[in-house]
């Protein structure tokens, strides 16, 4: 009997998490979530930027072009 609440106790402390542990998981998974949007929010405005720039470039280029001589 005496062995079993060693058992149960060593178990028992292996369980408990302090307050600390999920402060620091809660606030690195929210700083990770939220660094992944802002990158993608970037990006997404990089590559509109840039879409901008090639059909701009497509109209120049895509217009017919006759050559004056003066």
């Amino acid at each position: 009997m005496a062995i079993k609440k060693v058992i149960t106790k060593e178990k028992q402390r292996n369980q408990v998490k302090s307050k600390f542990y999920y402060i620091f998981w809660g606030t690195a998974t929210a700083s990770v979530v939220l660094g992944q949007l802002y990158v993608g929010s970037g990006y997404r405005m990089f590559a509109r930027s840039l879409n901008r720039i090639f059909d701009t470039i497509e109209v120049q280029v895509g217009q017919d072009y006759e050559p004056r001589f003066y």
